[in-house]
């Protein structure tokens, strides 16, 4: 098959895009299970497992568990892929906001009726001209800093071509965008940490699980849910480590976990647990600390050999710096937790072989970096760090955290090229950047300036959902004059755009994905299962109409190198280590290919070389070793980020409530991957209460306001107020209520959330200057019973649509898109090859696209996850590290 060269007309014309991405091979049926079925089965993979498609007659109608390579699927995968492929939430054709089209001329669009208004039903044609009108207008009139792309972390679906890449690959070839830089998940570990211990830590491999299994005698669970959150990966979830898990704690070992509320984790693992007041956990590490060094159970030996700064913390933990030792009776008014079982914490953990995993929850919080550090200065303080069995880990609950790394060779993606927009905005604070434009800010040690957005691209992400304060986003949004949404359905960063592009499902083209997030054992296609659902494109052939209209389509498609769509996917595979042994056409017959970890990957310690020899294996740290105080955090001077892990009491917690009010906590759903799921209405009929989001309530505080199980409640603030269904349970402590994030919202006349979209309460403080990250931990509410809700939910209905308006044609000459060609010409001529491969194949979400956004050893910390995620041969590592490390913020320091 050949693939015609499109033109902009034939982009243009109603259906399929020349260019289309079809079926690939015929997509050989599997039938793995069994070898009798009929014909009409296809492999395919997602976040939620890999899968055989039943296909009839062209239609989805149920699917098949890959048991040899997922033991545990989830309902996620049985029910929610199947309900969500043709669920009324699919956006079926282009929409435009009524005022939008109306007064996409004068200027007139009303952006005050965005979420508000109905929809316009309109053809490709009039959607993409108005999306690359105002991508010209907003670059002719204000630069291009002035688009801003809200499609960060990738987490659409779990191919290599994600709208976010695609999007990059379309902006970096008129000049770019301002982008996010750091992510909603981990925003202050990810910054904090390679500064103490020299990586991100949050999105690292864990020791492999049958050291733990073998050494491990004390677990502690620091707010960390493992048997929950690897229910989702960021590829293909293979859920390897249940077993491993269900061994680790038939073994013998012992679980902990210091949370408010009990978790699955603690059910499963037949954990104790210690309740704590949310935000607190700084105190409680910090006190243990206290009396390790009371009782002479600490390690100095370990101190001074892998660790600087160990005099100064230590001062402080004992008082001699503020006057106030921090005690175990200190840390008892802090914390919820009586003394003496801060005593007998300490005591156990000291003189064990403990491991202590961190959630990224607890640092989704105010102050949020001190949690992470104290944990660590713990950990060292009493010798664990790079021990068999011991030390401390901060992505146990992610990727299936403790399978054995093959350390081999993905899927390479198309490179996005170069961004020469330098301006970026932290992943949280995309609502003070609407607020602010030319204001300064500081991240990770940078200055920078918030650009004057005027447009909004977003494609597969519900940056709505994610954001905290939805309220006064919305209003900061009003300043937009264009917002575009990409998507398959109608989430809530569509329902406040002015275009709304519908895209395909991860079914509905083909694509390339690899199992496990950190094992990297298997490559698996993404086979096309059924043709896209009504008019909607799969995301390449969108952003390739865009790049027709805007004349840089050759560039977007690198017809030379890739002739066919199939040829990309080719490419991909040929980066990874399967390719060795398996040929693609054998891969893709079967639908997956395994490059399996090595023997020895199952006894690999998380900075267990370093342990070994401190020297040879030094740290990405300014000393090499674990900076319990950080010298270079301190001289940043930063008001609200200390040098050393400090208690500092968070703006808003139990300690400062008002009477009545309560904590929210606010962690990852069970049955959804934050948002997504959320329109399986089978999913929905087992955990919704009478149609909204769950809010679990300690049985005190319910009885104190009438409240009774099943009950419609309100939690509100001077934010916002949600509405939500109660969970009476015993199972949570009094204080402290739980609600999952990532609901879709719908506002009652009220202006209350009638779905449970927590964010409406959450609040915009940052972590620190340091991260810029999110605080959607750090909330207090009031609660009540809710006695006059409006009707059912509505957030999983389409919003009012215009089905048979008439639209005219619109006048090519009105667009004035060659505007763009003299504006981009030789954007990107004379790039040195490091820079190039850089760009082109290393480029992570969680990252800066900018070799300036990190420091030398900031980069060198994140290079050994990058580099084989990338598949660089030896010579691309060398080049890539020399361009990095000539470019990275204080290279002119060094």
């Amino acid at each position: 098959m050949t693939f015609a060269k499109p033109t902009r007309r034939a982009f243009l014309q109603g259906g399929a895009a020349a260019f289309g991405v079809g079926g690939l091979m015929g997509s050989t049926a599997l039938a793995a299970v069994d070898p009798n079925s009929h014909s009409g089965r296809i492999f395919h993979a997602t976040h939620y497992g890999p899968f055989e498609a039943i296909v009839r007659d062209g239609k989805l109608v149920g699917l098949s568990p890959m048991i040899e390579l997922d033991q545990r699927p989830t309902e996620m995968l049985t029910y929610g892929v199947l309900d969500r492929t043709y669920d009324k939430t699919r956006i079926n054709y282009p929409m435009v906001r009524k005022s939008y089209l109306e007064g996409w001329e004068s200027g007139d669009t009303k952006p005050e009726l965005r979420g508000k208004e109905e929809y316009v039903r309109t053809d490709w044609d009039t959607a993409l001209k108005l999306t690359a009108k105002a991508i010209v207008d907003t670059i002719a009139n204000h630069g291009n800093q002035a688009i801003f792309s809200s499609s960060y972390g990738g987490w659409s679906h779990a191919g290599l071509m994600r709208p976010n890449v695609l999007q990059g690959r379309l902006f970096n070839l008129i000049g770019g965008c301002t982008n996010t830089q750091g992510d909603w998940s981990a925003g202050a570990g990810q910054i904090v940490m390679p500064r103490i211990i020299g990586d991100m830590e949050v999105y690292s491999a864990q020791t492999a699980w049958e050291v733990i299994r073998d050494n491990t005698e004390v677990f502690v669970l620091v707010g960390c849910d493992p048997i929950k959150n690897n229910r989702v990966e960021y590829t293909v979830a293979d859920h390897g480590m249940y077993q491993p898990w269900e061994q680790i704690r038939d073994n013998g070992c012992r679980f902990i976990s210091i949370n408010p509320q009990r978790t699955a984790s603690d059910e499963f693992l037949n954990a104790e647990q210690i309740r704590i007041i949310p935000n607190t956990d700084t105190a409680l590490f910090t006190a243990m600390a206290f009396h390790v060094l009371d009782k002479g159970l600490q390690d100095d030996a370990y101190m001074a050999k892998y660790t600087v700064g160990s005099d100064k913390w230590i001062a402080y933990v004992k008082g001699e710096t503020d006057g106030t030792p921090k005690t175990p009776d200190w840390a008892a008014a802090i914390t919820g937790i009586a003394a003496d079982k801060i005593r007998e914490l300490a005591e156990l953990l000291a003189t064990s072989k403990t491991e202590i995993a961190g959630s990224w929850a607890i640092q989704r919080a105010h102050h949020g970096e001190m949690p992470y550090w104290a944990i660590v200065n713990f950990a060292a303080l009493t010798g664990k760090i790079g021990k068999p069995g011991e030390g401390v880990g901060f992505s146990w609950h992610y990727g299936n955290g403790g399978m054995p790394q093959s350390g081999k060779s993905t899927p390479a993606g198309l490179s996005q090229g170069k961004n020469l927009v330098k301006g970026i905005c932290p992943a949280s604070r995309i609502t003070e950047m609407l607020e602010n434009p030319g204001m300064e800010f500081s991240y990770n040690g940078n200055k920078g300036v918030y650009p004057d957005v005027k447009m909004i691209y977003n494609a597969g992400n519900n940056f709505m959902s994610h954001q905290q304060d939805t309220n006064r986003l919305i209003r900061a949004l009003q300043k937009v004059e264009t917002i575009v949404s990409q998507d398959v359905w109608w989430t809530a960063a569509t329902r406040w755009a002015d275009i709304v592009l519908p895209a395909a499902s991860s079914l509905e083209r083909d694509d390339i994905s690899v199992g496990g997030t950190y094992s990297n054992d298997r490559i698996y296609a993404m086979k096309k299962v059924i043709e896209p659902v009504a008019e909607s494109r799969n995301d390449f052939d969108i952003f390739g109409a865009l790049a027709d209209l805007l004349g840089v389509a050759g560039q977007y498609y690198e017809w030379e190198q890739f002739p066919e769509y199939i040829d990309i996917l080719k490419f991909a595979y040929g980066r990874t280590a399967a390719a060795e042994t398996t040929s693609f056409e054998e891969f893709w017959e079967k639908g997956y290919a395994w490059q399996k970890a090595p023997t020895e990957a199952r006894q690999w310690v998380r900075h267990g070389d370093f342990y070994a020899d401190p020297e040879a294996n030094h740290l990405h740290t300014e000393s090499g070793k674990i900076e319990m105080y950080c010298e270079s955090i301190a001289k940043l001077g930063i008001d609200d980020m200390p040098g050393m892990p400090v208690w500092q009491e968070p703006h808003e917690y139990l300690g400062n409530a008002k009477e009545g009010q309560l904590h929210v906590v606010s962690p990852h759903p069970w049955f959804r991957l934050h948002s997504q799921m959320g329109n399986s209405e089978r999913l929905r009929d087992l955990y919704m209460v009478q149609g909204r989001e769950p809010v679990r309530i300690n049985a005190q505080d319910a009885e104190a306001r009438g409240i009774a199980d099943g009950d419609l409640v309100e939690l509100y603030n001077d934010r916002g107020t949600v509405i939500a269904g109660a969970v009476v349970s015993d199972d949570i402590m009094p204080g402290v209520v739980s609600i999952y994030e990532g609901g879709w919202p719908q506002l009652d006349s009220k202006g209350r959330c009638n779905s449970g979209l927590v964010n409406f309460i959450t609040s915009t403080q940052r972590a620190s200057g340091l991260s810029q990250a999110t605080t959607a931990n750090t909330c207090l509410v009031s609660l009540r019973k809710c006695e006059d809700p409006e009707g059912p939910n509505m957030a999983y209905d389409k919003p009012p649509i215009l089905e048979d308006v008439e639209i005219a044609a619109i006048d090519d000459d009105k667009l004035g898109l060659d505007r763009l060609y003299d504006l981009v010409a030789a954007l990107y001529a004379n790039m040195e090859p490091g820079e190039k491969i850089f760009y082109e194949r290393c480029t992570v979400c969680h990252g800066p696209r900018d070799p300036a956004g990190f420091t030398q050893l900031q980069w060198k910390g994140i290079l050994p996850s990058m580099f084989p995620r990338a598949g660089l041969e030896e010579a691309e590592m060398a080049l890539v590290t020399d361009f990095l490390m000539r470019n990275a913020s204080d290279a002119g320091a060094n």
